[in-house]
């Protein structure tokens, strides 16, 4: 086979009648090698230099090429880490763009571009056999318009991981549990939309390799935030079913999530790559050009900057990234079906060539701009752990970010009682201290109590400790500030006092989290009382500790989730799209905060420390409902005044089983309760 002259557009490969055309962006390379393997991956066959060069992308058309070719690449230059430069030759490279990838990262140090006894020399053995490498693939029919729109004051998330989902569910066939397909299947889609949830966000679904501290281990990045195929899905959640390709299968079910009218959202990871550091592997962009696409240390270009703390971070700086991303996400979006994005680390791609941060960076301009992706759903995560990481409500309107104010928060405030009634407050209706700027909408916080990172819903209220030992770091990772609290046991116990107070700290936790303004997140399990045993950092735990365990299904937990998200659907005053003026104003709708005595709270009693209990009254002109939140965070039950009108309890959070009831003039709370009326 020859190579003709191609294009340099599109990047990638691309299939067409009469061949594949071939471009990688490798402006400081000095050849480029297309390497043909057998099926299998493990045999080269043939070693084309790409012809042609246009500016910073070289490229060639191998003519009568056809959709499952198997291909990667050689790359030279010269091999001067000094200067930021770890060419290789020897080491085969991952195509950036491949939709397809074949084999296996395994850890070992063939795949070191470094001398394993000599890191400042090159590696000379050839790693060609064992290399990931890319298949060419067909395109996919394009995703039709026809998609659910969900208004933001209806939207409500549920954070899960693909594999440990549907991994222990009893009514998934079991050769397609904790696969793409099993995800799809009825049963398990028919609860989530019965628990009214309306968009489902997907912890890490494209390729990643593991880190090979792990796989010394025998253990995995079971979260998956160690990315190196941006465009592939992970195979590892793929049934292998004949006739289908992880492609294909994970496009069936981002159909399926849609025609249940919910929306799909994808946890991505463009901050880093699983090249990890200096000392890591050599897969893909660090031996393709790695001074371009990485962000170098400006005193010694050899090392690398790690504001991710996992090795490396891509330079959002240079064009040739940002052109990376935003045609990974069109990919996702076209082809794959997606709705959105949570941007895992998400100040990182907005830090410059300095490492400033800038709200105007141009991976932020392209991405509120692009035609393709002006619907997408944009989520951050907003900071990383370099100088002025953290960045919460800096990001521009458009986006949504995680709101870890909130989280600390209502643990606080619920847990360990030492928030005061102003801060509840403040996190209660949106943040508007964080986000209440350049015409941002309460929906662009998304507020959370637990999340993929730290403890589940009950281990929240079961462990004062982390128990990480499982993870072989002698305990020490993970965070150690959780703000949690064990109820007087730490771990399981049987005393039924003790479970009927975690049950009613939960109940609270849930009712406060999807009753407050913003966009409320839900994690999977906590509807269910999903236990990691303690473990707050179970990144690398793929197994029963993290698989949701369904035999184990708190249903009274379940209803209750079901109760509260059917009256957020109905109470709008409580998911308000605007934010809520300072102080009423005649004939519009109007908040008030008042003590339980039933006086307004005045300046001395937000900061109070030993008074935590406050009434929220939403007041809306006749004929309107009116509604009123009653919060006793306390471990003793309040009396409130309640004020003038017929109210009828709606939600009490203290009873897991609650019927609708009038109310009195006056309400006794029990500890740590939420409850709800409605005139």
């Amino acid at each position: 086979m020859t190579l003709r002259l191609g294009w340099p557009t599109p990047l990638g490969a691309t299939p067409s009648t009469d061949g594949a055309n071939f471009a990688l962006v490798a402006p400081n390379a000095t050849k480029v090698e297309l390497c043909i393997f057998d099926p299998t991956g493990q045999h080269e066959q043939q070693r084309l230099p790409l012809p042609a060069r246009t500016d910073d992308v070289w490229h060639g058309r191998l003519p009568n090429a056809q959709p499952g070719l198997v291909y990667g690449y050689r790359v030279h230059g010269p091999w001067a880490p000094q200067d930021g430069h770890r060419y290789n030759p020897a080491k085969l490279l991952l195509d950036p763009y491949a939709r397809e990838i074949v084999g296996t990262y395994d850890g070992s140090d063939i795949f070191w571009g470094h001398d394993p006894a000599n890191p400042n020399q090159p590696d000379p053995r050839d790693n060609g056999p064992v290399a990931l490498k890319a298949r060419v693939a067909s395109p996919l029919v394009p995703v039709t318009p026809s998609r659910p729109r969900i208004e933001a004051s209806q939207r409500v998330i549920y954070e899960l991981h693909v594999r440990g989902q549907t991994k222990q569910h009893p009514d998934v066939p079991p050769d397609l549990q904790g696969t793409y397909a099993g995800l799809a299947q009825p049963t398990v889609l028919d609860h989530l939309q019965r628990l009214g949830i309306t968009t489902l966000s997907l912890m890490p679904v494209q390729h990643r390799a593991d880190e090979q501290r792990l796989l010394n281990m025998g253990l995995s990045n079971y979260w998956g935030y160690s990315t190196i195929g941006w465009f592939a899905p992970e195979a590892r959640y793929w049934s292998g079913r004949a006739g289908t390709t992880p492609a294909s299968e994970f496009r069936a079910m981002a159909d399926a999530i849609h025609a249940c009218g919910m929306e799909l959202v994808i946890d991505v990871v463009y901050n880093h790559s699983a090249e990890t550091d200096e000392l890591g592997p050599t897969l893909q962009m660090r031996g393709i050009d790695n001074a371009l696409y990485y962000h170098l240390r400006r005193d010694n270009r050899a090392l690398y900057e790690n504001w991710t703390g996992c090795g490396n971070c891509l330079d959002f700086s240079q064009q040739r990234v940002v052109q990376l991303c935003m045609d990974s996400l069109r990919h996702w979006v076209t082809q794959l079906g997606v709705d959105g994005f949570r941007f895992d680390l998400a100040t990182v791609l907005a830090r410059g060539a300095s490492g400033e941060f800038d709200p105007r960076a141009p991976f932020l301009a392209a991405a509120r701009q692009d035609p393709v992706l002006a619907d997408a759903l944009w989520i951050a995560e907003p900071w990383d752990i370099g100088a002025g990481g953290y960045r919460v409500g800096e990001f521009p309107p458009g986006w949504l970010e995680w709101n870890d104010r909130f989280r600390d928060t209502q643990r606080a405030f619920w847990l360990q009682g030492n928030v005061s009634r102003g801060e509840f407050a403040q996190r209660f209706t949106a943040s508007s201290d964080k986000f209440n700027h350049a015409n941002r909408s309460p929906t662009a916080s998304v507020n959370f109590v637990v999340a993929h990172d730290g403890f589940t819903l009950r281990d929240l209220v079961s462990y004062n400790e982390r128990h990480n030992e499982a993870n072989g770091e002698q305990g020490r990772d993970g965070s150690s500030q959780n703000h949690s609290n064990n109820c007087g046991v730490e771990g399981e116990t049987s005393d039924p006092a003790i479970l009927a107070t975690r049950g009613r700290l939960q109940r609270a936790l849930l009712a406060s989290l999807l009753l407050s303004q913003g966009t409320p997140m839900l994690l999977a399990g906590s509807e269910l009382g999903q236990t990691q045993q303690g473990n707050n950092n179970a990144y690398c735990q793929d197994g029963p500790l993290t698989w949701l365990d369904w035999h184990q299904d708190d249903a009274g937990l379940t209803d209750f989730v079901t109760r509260v998200l059917a009256l957020r659907r109905e109470a709008e005053p409580l998911r308000h799209a605007d934010w809520w003026p300072a102080a009423p104003i005649d004939g519009a709708p109007a908040l008030r905060w008042r003590t339980p005595e039933g006086h307004d709270l005045q300046p001395q009693d937000w900061q109070r420390l030993d008074a935590l209990a406050l009434a929220i009254v939403f007041e809306a002109p006749a004929p309107a409902p009116q509604w009123l939140v009653l919060v006793n965070p306390g471990p003793r039950a309040i009396d409130f005044t309640l004020p003038q009108g017929n109210w009828t309890l709606r939600l009490a959070s203290d009873d897991p089983q609650p019927t609708p009831r009038p109310l009195a003039a006056s309400a006794n709370l029990p500890p740590s309760s939420l409850w709800i009326a409605i005139t």
